[in-house]
């Protein structure tokens, strides 16, 4: 949620902004700024009604005690009047900053500075790609055959069981899931310096709301009618609203938090290669990095958690580019954000295994996070930033990709032999 001094002092800036991000203004800002204009108007006419009659109340008392009866009945009949007066205008006063804040939910968050112009995938910048990508002496396959050849995922019985998108892991598939969680999990708290945690994969409206799935993404959220609760898109949701509606000292400053839940997507997607195995799924697994950190320095987190994300990748031996997304590629609350891709050899193609943003203050406006600055000035909202460190699937389908053997056997990198126990496949 942008702020709304923001919008009342350049309103221009927002209105671009929301083109930027290929996104209808349809005269939200106008609405905003007459609803500001309108409650403001209704609590000067509130605040003077109080005034009035805190006066008249001490006026009846002094009429009173000397003995004007006539004029103390009037200003009696004056106080009931005031009264309504009082109870109608805080009512509307309620009412407005109720649509107020309604309107406010679906103002996007601003591109930092630095961020390419685009309205779509092609106005993307790669700022980072590494050098080679494996070569083969065979034509490498796809990793859905890999996974069929090897037993890895049972694609037929999931949609038996649940629906299209929500395989079984089988084996060493299974083995192999569970070693990347670790080596991830690992890597962020040994050497990110992450706090782990476990969250709940159920999150009520308010935290839902809070970083921003709704109003925004309630289409791709599964959700639990009877209870009030929605299926968590990513542990974005749980992890970053752990500390909402608190004022947190600047001493505890960073916050960095690392967890690995299973995530529910209800993505709708075309057909062909883009969406076959594990390139789009309804249900997958992904460990996920969490910062909320002092204003001043969320771009230097930025940079830091992109390498955090970047370390996993490399340690892999995958290939890997860096892109800086463009302002109607990158999302509805994110103020700057890069996608990891990782090179597929079987598919040749780019997949995306991470994505890593920094919401500044939009989140924390939403979710009342604030910290209180160690000089004791005023409390101040925080900024937060969160990246997939890293999503399972699609570096599942490159790592076997990529490491396939012309026997048909496929290698594990030398970094996740610890955690899966086997140097091969097959």
């Amino acid at each position: 949620m942008l702020d709304l001094q923001l919008i009342r002092d350049h309103p221009d800036r927002v209105r671009q902004a929301m083109r930027d991000k290929g996104l209808p203004d349809d005269g939200l800002i106008d609405q905003i700024l007459a609803l500001d204009t309108d409650r403001r108007q209704t609590l000067t006419d509130l605040h003077e009604a109080q005034a009035r009659s805190k006066t008249v109340s001490r006026e009846i008392g002094m009429l009173m005690r000397e003995g004007k009866r006539d004029e103390a009945q009037a200003r009696i009949d004056e106080t009931g009047q005031l009264k309504e007066r009082i109870k109608t205008l805080e009512e509307r006063a309620r009412q407005i900053e109720e649509r107020l804040h309604r309107l406010l939910l679906d103002v996007p968050n601003l591109p930092h500075p630095s961020v390419p112009v685009g309205h779509s995938p092609a106005d993307n910048r790669v700022v980072h790609e590494t050098a080679e990508k494996p070569a083969f002496d065979f034509e490498p396959r796809p990793h859905w055959e890999l996974l069929a050849r090897h037993h890895l995922v049972d694609f037929e019985r999931g949609a038996k069981v649940t629906g299209a998108g929500f395989p079984f892991y089988v084996g060493p598939g299974a083995r192999l899931q569970r070693a990347l969680i670790n080596f991830f999990l690992d890597l962020a708290v040994r050497e990110g310096g992450y706090q782990e945690m476990q969250p709940p994969i159920v999150v009520n409206a308010a935290s839902a709301t809070g970083t921003g799935q709704l109003p925004d993404k309630e289409d791709l959220m599964y959700e639990i009618p009877r209870d009030g609760l929605y299926a968590i898109p990513t542990a974005e949701v749980p992890v970053t609203n752990y500390v909402r509606d608190e004022i947190l000292d600047e001493a505890a400053l960073p916050m960095k938090f690392c967890a690995y839940t299973p995530c529910f997507r209800r993505e709708a997607g075309s057909y062909g290669k883009d969406v076959r195995g594990l390139n789009r799924l309804h249900q997958f697994d992904k460990v996920e990095l969490v910062q909320i950190v002092h204003p001043e320095r969320s771009y230097e987190a930025l940079e830091a958690l992109r390498e955090d994300a970047e370390r996993a990748l490399t340690r892999l031996g995958l290939p890997y580019r860096r892109l800086l997304m463009c302002t109607g590629d990158m999302g509805f609350t994110q103020a700057k954000k890069y996608d990891l891709e990782v090179w597929s050899a079987g598919q040749q193609r780019w997949l995306e295994v991470s994505s890593i943003s920094n919401f500044e203050a939009f989140q924390a406006r939403r979710m009342g996070i604030r910290f209180r600055p160690a000089d004791g000035g005023k409390p101040q909202f925080v900024h937060t930033l969160n990246g997939s460190g890293l999503a399972l699937p699609r570096v599942v389908a490159a790592l076997l990709e990529n490491n396939q053997q012309a026997d048909g056997r496929i290698r594990i990198p030398e970094a996740l032999r610890p955690y899966t126990g086997f140097d091969t496949i097959g």
